[in-house]
C-alpha cells in the first residue's frame, strides 16, 4: 500500500478515508483529497493506537485500518464468554460469526481459540473509486467472512498484479462474469462484487432472490467472477498509480500522441496501450483493419488491437482459463449505454436472443447488435465463436466514462435481474 501524506489525491486516498470513516473518525464521505480533515482523523487514529502521530499513513497506520477495510477482526475467546456476548461487543451477529468460523459450535467455545468477527458493514464498498489495493482488501474480507467463496489467480497483468477470480456455488451449471476489461469502465467492478456478496450473505442468513432460494441456486450453479481484468489500467485512471512511476510516465507519453483523448480519464487500454477487448482471436484481423484505418495503429489510450491476438497478458489469462472452464454462458460488463450485445457474426447460440429479451424485461436494457466498428475481437465475440453458447456484453449506465458513482445504485438495481438470469435463465424451471 502506498504511503500517503497531506496533499495526495486519488483512489488510495479514497481507501484511506473509507477506513477512517468506518472507524468513526471521519464523518465526511470520501473525496479522494488528503486535506485538513483527513489529517486530523489520521492523527486521532495514530494517537488512539499509540503510533507516532505524524499524519503520514505508512505501513503501521494501514495495519490499524485493516479490519475496517476488510470488514473483520480477530477475537481471542476468554473463559466464560458466549457467542451472543461476543457478537454484542462488536455489533455483529451470531449467524455472521458462525458463517465465518466453520466448525465452531456456539454452545462449546474453547478459551484461547481465535474467532473471526464480521464487523457491522458489508465488505464491498460502492462509494469510492476502485483500485487493485482495494480489490485485494475486499478479497481478504470476503474469503474470511464467507469461507465458501473460492479465490483463484488466473494470471498476471503487465505490472505483475494477479488477475483474481472469485467463485461461489457447487452446482454442475457453471457461468463466468467479468468486469473492467476497459480501464475507465471500473464502475462495473463493484457491480459484480456487490452481487457476489449479496449471494454470500443470502447463503449464510437464508432467504431468496428473484423468488428462488439462494441455497437452491448455488446447489445447482457455480458462478465465477473476474472483477478486475485490467488492474493496471484502472489504477492509472483512478489515480491509484502514482504519477512518479515509470508505468504512469510511459502511459502519459503514449497519450500525448492522442491529444483528443483526455488523460488519464479517457484511458481504456492496459497500461501498455493495448485495448484488451480487441485482443481476442475472433476476426482479430478485421478489428485490426478497422482500428488502423481510424488511426489506432500503435499503443494508444484506446482501440489499439496489439501486435497479435492475446499479446496482452491479461487477455491471454482470460482466454486460457475460459478454454477449460466449460461455461454455459458468459457476461462481460462494460459501460455505458444500457445495452445488451448478444450476437457475434453469424453465430446464433440456442436461447441467446430469447434470454437477452428476458434480461431486457428485468433491466430495461435494450438487446442490440454491436456496431460494426467495434464488432470484432472482444471477449464476448470470441466466447460465442469458440463455444457457440450465449455470451453477452452488458453496457451499464449512461453518459461519458468513467461514469460517476452517483449512478451506481441505479446501475446495480438495473443489473441484479440480469446477473440472476445469467445463472438460471437458460433453465425453464429456474
Amino acid at each position: 500500500m502506498r504511503t500517503l501524506r497531506e496533499g495526495d489525491r486519488g483512489a488510495t486516498v479514497d481507501l484511506l478515508q473509507l477506513g477512517l470513516h468506518r472507524a468513526g473518525l471521519l464523518g465526511d464521505a470520501p473525496d479522494g483529497i488528503f486535506g485538513a480533515k483527513t489529517v486530523g482523523a489520521v492523527l486521532a487514529l495514530q494517537q488512539k493506537h499509540a503510533l507516532a502521530a505524524d499524519g503520514v499513513v505508512g505501513p503501521q497506520t494501514w495495519a490499524v485500518l485493516y479490519p475496517f477495510l476488510t470488514g473483520f477482526l480477530l477475537h481471542p475467546i476468554a473463559a466464560g464468554e458466549t457467542l451472543m456476548a461476543i457478537a454484542g461487543r462488536y455489533d455483529s451477529n451470531v449467524a455472521a460469526i458462525l458463517g465465518a468460523n466453520p466448525g465452531v459450535a456456539a454452545e462449546n467455545l474453547r478459551p484461547t481459540a481465535i474467532l473471526k468477527i464480521p464487523l457491522p458493514t458489508t465488505v464491498v464498498p460502492t462509494g469510492i473509486r476502485w483500485s487493485f489495493d482495494l480489490l485485494a482488501l475486499v478479497i481478504d474480507g470476503l474469503r474470511v467472512r464467507y469461507p465458501f467463496i473460492a479465490v483463484e489467480v488466473l494470471g498476471s497483468s503487465v505490472m505483475g498484479r494477479p488477475i483474481y477470480q472469485l467463485s461461489i456455488g457447487s452446482g454442475k451449471h457453471r457461468v463466468g462474469y467479468n468486469a473492467a476489461h476497459h480501464a475507465n469502465e471500473w464502475i462495473t467492478t463493484p457491480v459484480l462484487l456487490q452481487f457476489l456478496e449479496q449471494c454470500a450473505i443470502g447463503l449464510v442468513q437464508g432467504g431468496e432472490i428473484g423468488g428462488v432460494d439462494y441455497s437452491r441456486i448455488f446447489a445447482n450453479y457455480r458462478l465465477d467472477i473476474v472483477p478486475l481484468v485490467n488492474p493496471d489500467g484502472v489504477d492509472l485512471v483512478t489515480g491509484a498509480l502514482a504519477e512518479s512511476t515509470p508505468q504512469y510516465q510511459a502511459a502519459k507519453r503514449i497519450a500525448a500522441d492522442f491529444p483528443s483523448i483526455p488523460f488519464p480519464s479517457g484511458w481504456k487500454a492496459n497500461v501498455e496501450g493495448v485495448d484488451l477487448n480487441l485482443s481476442y482471436p475472433a476476426l482479430w484481423e478485421k478489428a485490426r483493419q478497422i482500428k488502423f484505418a481510424q488511426g489506432y495503429n500503435k499503443p494508444s489510450p484506446r482501440d489499439y488491437v496489439g501486435a497479435a491476438p492475446l499479446a496482452a497478458p491479461e487477455a491471454a489469462a482470460m482466454h486460457k482459463y475460459t478454454l477449460q472452464a466449460d461455461y454455459r454462458l458468459t457476461l462481460a460488463y462494460h459501460s455505458q449505454g444500457e445495452l445488451i450485445y448478444w450476437k457475434f457474426a453469424d453465430f446464433n447460440p440456442a436461447g441467446s436472443y430469447a434470454l437477452a429479451q428476458r434480461m431486457q424485461g428485468v433491466s430495461g436494457y435494450l438487446p442490440s447488435v454491436t456496431p460494426s466498428e467495434s464488432a470484432y475481437a472482444g471477449y464476448k465475440d470470441w466466447f460465442i465463436q469458440q463455444f457457440n453458447r450465449p455470451g453477452y456484453t452488458i453496457e451499464v449506465g449512461q453518459g461519458s466514462n468513467p461514469l460517476p458513482l452517483t449512478q451506481f445504485d441505479q446501475i446495480y438495481r438495473d443489473n441484479v435481474g440480469i446477473l440472476l438470469l445469467g445463472m438460471i435463465g437458460l433453465d425453464a424451471d429456474g
